[in-house]
């Protein structure tokens, strides 16, 4: 397809604040490798519309195409030739898929349960947020809905029955979320990205996770202290956004 001929591509996703493009993980990964790649696009938070309760976020619609979730949404844009790895080996494309798994295995339980299931976070930041952004009555649907998916998403993760009792398992998931995070901040090193001078897919994947936990104004979060003790893994975040966000209007 001729760059000049490609149609306009449009991200549904969710708002931002805490000084984010938006407080959602996936949206944010989106965003951030729409930025890597160079990839222009108008963004339209589903914030204060009546999508609040059913839209799929984030979702890209091109032409005729409408994506869903960030893996697919990355693959559509390398079609389109906005290709954030291109000059990525082998073994490193290998490397970017086992800490992507890592990061959905081991850190997106304790997200989840830091912001839906955490009674403190949930009652003083999470469910206000989003109850705020969505228009009346949905205001009273929308952050309850999430925190049950979120709860369901955590022992499906954990491979637990759904009987088990969260509680059971908060322990194992906070221990294998701050080993993750000392992996990421290990793996990463001194360097700006996780491989050399440009971010990548894995980049963004990192950032579209990590960010959000080092920026909300939680009430109570030990892994949030753990993360903001990592400083390269910090630096990372308020770089990307430095370099790639701050020229955009100011969030939150």
């Amino acid at each position: 397809m001729n760059q000049n001929m490609a149609a306009a591509m449009e991200l549904r996703c969710w708002g931002g604040d805490w000084g984010l493009p938006s407080v959602h993980t996936e949206s944010l990964i989106v965003l951030a490798y729409t930025k890597f790649a160079g990839a222009k696009v108008t963004v339209s938070p589903v914030d204060w519309t009546w999508k609040t309760l059913t839209a799929t976020v984030p979702e890209l619609l091109c032409g005729d195409s409408a994506v869903q979730e960030p893996t697919p949404i990355v693959n559509f844009l390398r079609k389109q030739r906005f290709n954030a790895d291109f000059e990525l080996s082998a073994r490193q494309g290998a490397d970017t898929m086992a800490y992507i798994a890592l990061l959905e295995e081991k850190l997106r339980p304790a997200l989840l349960h830091t912001f839906w299931v955490d009674a403190e976070n949930y009652a003083n930041l999470t469910r206000p947020w989003f109850a705020s952004r969505s228009p009346f009555p949905l205001n009273f649907l929308v952050p309850p809905r999430h925190a049950n998916i979120a709860l369901s998403r955590i022992l499906l993760t954990k491979g637990e029955a759904p009987l088990h009792r969260i509680t059971e398992v908060e322990g194992k998931i906070y221990s294998d979320a701050k080993e993750c995070l000392n992996l990421l901040s290990y793996r990463l090193g001194t360097e700006n990205y996780f491989f050399g001078n440009s971010p990548t897919s894995l980049d963004a994947f990192v950032f579209g996770f990590v960010a959000p936990l080092y920026k909300a104004g939680l009430p109570s979060s030990p892994l949030q202290s753990h993360l903001r003790q990592l400083d390269n893994v910090t630096r990372f975040c308020d770089n990307i956004l430095a370099v790639y966000f701050s020229s955009d209007h100011p969030y939150g």
